[in-house]
């Protein structure tokens, strides 16, 4: 693909995002009345950050992409490790974790994940525009253009600081409100809480690796080289 059609493409993308974003903030009516958002807000669902991430990784492409035709790839390698790093550490492993922890919930009891009041609530489309498009892009990004990796032991940190936070929000919530962010919470105990977001991590470390070794397969190695130690 071209650079033209490549910054087209990111520029389409980010505007679908925005889209997806804007409908949730602009305050329907319907939105306020079911409640869905008391206590946290929708930024308690995994999936609406998400939606954010992508937005804001898009964004950054977008921005290479018309620096890089202005600047040069020299001039903008700050930009380009920015997006490097909000692909490979964030994006990418959280679209595909999303995408296949939802479906598969949704597929085994879906008042776990995403109840049957909520299709009053969201229509059809906006329900695979957060749950399902967001793999296909993701995975093009992937084959559309080499994205350099941290070195693992870094970028598995990095993963997992990210879901420490999100499971301390959820923990936080549920401490301050006596309710779970999503029902499956409420079905487990202690002991299979702390499994379930113990497996989490490591489905997500594994998309993680995914990622890299699809990003290999394509563009060959793209990790970022060992100091040389003294």
């Amino acid at each position: 693909m071209t650079r033209t059609a490549t910054c087209i493409y990111h520029f389409l993308v980010l505007s679908w995002y925005i889209f997806l974003n804007y409908y949730i903030l602009q305050g329907r009516e319907d939105l306020k009345n079911s409640k869905i958002f008391v206590n946290g807000g929708q930024w308690k669902y995994l999936t609406f950050l998400n939606l954010l991430l992508q937005a804001i990784f898009y964004g950054v492409a977008c921005l290479e992409d018309v620096l890089k035709r202005i600047k040069g790839e020299k001039d903008i390698k700050f930009v380009t490790a920015c997006r490097d790093l909000l692909f490979t550490t964030l994006a990418f492993p959280l679209s595909t974790f999303v995408f296949l922890s939802f479906w598969m919930l949704y597929l085994y009891d879906r008042e776990l994940v995403y109840p049957k009041a909520l299709d009053g609530i969201f229509p059809v489309w906006f329900n695979h525009g957060v749950h399902t498009s967001i793999f296909p892009f993701s995975l093009f990004e992937v084959i559309l253009r080499p994205h350099c990796y941290l070195l693992k032991k870094k970028g598995l940190t990095l993963l997992a600081v990210a879901g420490l936070a999100y499971i301390s929000r959820v923990l936080w919530i549920y401490s301050e409100t006596g309710t779970w962010v999503y029902p499956v919470f409420a079905k487990l105990s202690p002991v299979g809480l702390a499994a379930f977001f113990s497996l989490s991590y490591i489905f997500s470390a594994s998309i993680y690796l995914l990622g890299e070794k699809l990003n290999h397969w394509k563009w060959g190695d793209m990790r970022q080289p060992r100091k040389k130690r003294k």
